[in-house]
């Protein structure tokens, strides 16, 4: 029989806030974002590793803060008057933006003084990022920090029901748990490994087994064990 290849139609991620599932991990960014307008500082910095729910979050608080959302490393001098007009401002990434310090630090100062709010997001710690700015490191060491940690077994099993939910497949609980005890301890690799076993389904036709799911996990996690034929 031939292999039949799956189209590549996008899955629907569902973002809302009712969409994330709250755990000891997560709890203090869930609480920053649902504390706006309420918030101590005029900003804040959310960071978390690539998956951790970053842009989940940012979602929420803009569609709560009708915000306006920039990449840091895209950021200009010139554009900063047109972003702040916004009651509320997202600057994601800004570990990654060493060339546009200057618009950062001129952002910072203006979203102050027109006391509006700004969410920036990074991977790194922002203690960690070695801005050359000296006033712009104390600008942002000065605000309010929150980093989300490595999942938990409830937070893994709910981002991997929602993967799955969103492409419109349903897994037992024993499978579940069964890949939790032997996933990498990811969000981005959970919906990786969804991503994969959708496929798979697809192109071989088959059921969503244990057996099924331990051999597509298997080669994802153990890539050297399986070469391709």
């Amino acid at each position: 029989m031939a292999t039949q290849l799956p189209l590549e139609l996008p899955a629907r991620s569902a973002m809302g806030r009712e969409d994330f599932f709250v755990t000891p991990a997560n709890a203090a960014a869930v609480a920053l974002v649902d504390q706006w307008p309420n918030w101590p500082s005029y900003g804040a910095v959310l960071s978390g590793e690539p998956g951790s729910g970053k842009s989940h979050l940012s979602c929420v608080f803009r569609e709560k803060s009708d915000a306006g959302t920039v990449h840091a490393a895209r950021l200009t001098v010139d554009e900063v008057p047109q972003l702040v007009a916004r009651p509320a401002l997202i600057v994601e990434g800004i570990d990654e933006a060493p060339a546009a310090e200057r618009a950062l630090f001129h952002l910072l100062n203006l979203v102050r003084e027109e006391k509006r709010t700004v969410l920036l997001t990074s991977v790194a710690d922002p203690s960690q990022i070695p801005f050359v700015l000296p006033d712009l490191l104390s600008r942002i060491r000065a605000l309010p920090a929150i980093r989300i940690l490595p999942p938990d077994d409830d937070l893994l099993r709910a981002v991997l029901v929602k993967s799955f939910a969103d492409r419109q497949l349903a897994v037992s609980e024993s499978i579940l748990t069964f890949m939790i005890q032997r996933m990498p301890r990811s969000l981005q690799s959970a919906r990786r490994i969804v991503e994969e076993i959708d496929r798979q389904s697809l192109v071989e036709r088959a059921e969503l087994t244990r057996p099924f799911v331990s051999k597509v996990l298997s080669r994802m996690v153990n890539p050297d064990l399986f070469p391709e034929a």
